[in-house]
């Protein structure tokens, strides 16, 4: 099989709040005081060391503050690794945070052209796609109005649109299943069931062990930034829940 994702001895360290709000002057001054301490930095993603051939359905579990969406981000390029290589083969949509990567002062037309040219994709591809992307998330009589003026829902549900309608090769998902009322989730689902059935490579994070063991062939444990177990999902389940029990 074909390598779709390699991660080789992945580590990453995150500021901790006090380093964010730690400025010059307080610096300067406690450096004066003979106070200075450097601010504590946090360990997220361990030496990560992992391989995703073409077309897995893979999903990763683990405990809050596990770094499993950390793990995803650093698999998108969203962040970059302390330590360590990614490697990843064909076109990747994210399904992260929706909506993260639009202008708020462009119209939806324009950052539907926009956000399929992130992801890869020509300008032309992407306006022969505008009206099917409106379409599904339900937003034609939003065309032409700027992403301000939408509600988060409706934000949610055009980046949901658009990264479900380009055919990526690597599809992350991270708890985005819940967009929009009951209607507009029972869509989404059947639209993923496409991805599933197809050749696309998936990772997914989801907190419904339910879920994972039924969609995932493979599953990740991750815990504390550390690669606990990989392997068969319900394998994998088991031995996460037997550690919570």
């Amino acid at each position: 099989m074909t390598e779709a994702i390699r991660l080789d001895h992945v580590s990453l360290w995150r500021r901790t709040q006090e380093e964010f709000t730690y400025d010059l002057k307080k610096t300067i001054l406690s450096m004066v005081e003979g106070k200075y301490r450097q601010p504590a930095r946090k360990l997220i993603l361990n030496d990560l060391n992992l391989v995703v051939e073409e077309g897995e359905k893979i999903g990763i579990i683990g405990a809050n503050g596990a770094g499993k969406s950390t793990l995803l981000k650093v698999i998108c390029g969203i962040l970059e690794p302390t330590q360590g290589k990614v490697r990843v083969k064909g076109n990747i949509a994210p399904l992260i945070e929706l909506g993260a990567g639009f202008d708020a002062d462009l119209c939806l037309i324009d950052n539907i052209i926009m956000y399929g040219v992130l992801l890869g994709f020509s300008r032309q591809e992407m306006k022969e796609r505008i009206n099917s992307i409106l379409d599904f998330a339900e937003l034609e009589d939003y065309a032409h109005a700027p992403v301000k003026s939408l509600s988060s829902g409706m934000v949610a549900r055009l980046g949901f649109a658009i990264a479900t309608d380009i055919h990526p090769d690597i599809l992350i998902l991270d708890e985005v299943l819940s967009v929009g009322d009951e209607s507009f989730r029972r869509k989404c689902h059947k639209r993923m069931d496409r991805f599933w059935d197809n050749n696309a490579t998936i990772l997914v994070v989801s907190h419904s062990m339910d879920f994972i063991k039924q969609s995932c062939d493979q599953a990740i444990w991750l815990d504390k930034g550390n690669l606990k177990l990989v392997g068969e999902s319900k394998e994998v389940i088991q031995c996460y829940i037997d550690s919570v029990n």
